[in-house]
């Protein structure tokens, strides 16, 4: 059985994103916020390419890492955290049910009858760009 690979980026062209970028270890809120309006701009295109894609993955890994030292939290629920990553986006039921396969589904996780299985949560971190451990 062989491992499924992720596509190919191109790196040059990824090496270009990341000069002009310049992705690294967050160490202050100003710095923070550069990345995350980094994020926000790649958040709202619907054209990514594979090399955004990688990029906004490492932007959010950084800025979740730094968030996590600089604010630390209280544990929050796998369904609270998926209300309000849907609320804090404007995201509605309609809107998340493909994730699940149905909306009954969909509709039972969100009213906190049923949990988020390993399988969902890795789907929900990829949709919400975060880590599965969120929703586990």
């Amino acid at each position: 059985m062989s491992a499924i690979l992720p596509p190919a980026i191109d790196a040059k062209r990824y090496a270009r994103l990341l000069s002009r970028t310049l992705p690294r270890v967050i160490r202050n809120d100003e710095e923070n916020e550069r990345l995350i309006q980094e994020l926000a701009k790649l958040d709202g295109r619907e054209d990514v390419s594979r090399e955004e894609e990688e990029l906004a993955e490492l932007l959010a890994a950084l800025i979740e890492e730094y968030e996590d030292r600089r604010y630390p939290a209280d544990p929050v629920s796998p369904h609270a955290m998926l209300q309000h990553l849907m609320e804090s986006r404007g995201l509605t039921h309609k809107d998340v049910w493909r994730v699940f396969g149905s909306k009954g589904v969909a509709s039972e996780i969100l009213n906190g009858k049923r949990s988020i299985s390993k399988a969902q949560a890795k789907k929900l971190a990829e949709f919400f760009r975060v880590t599965p451990d969120l929703f586990i």
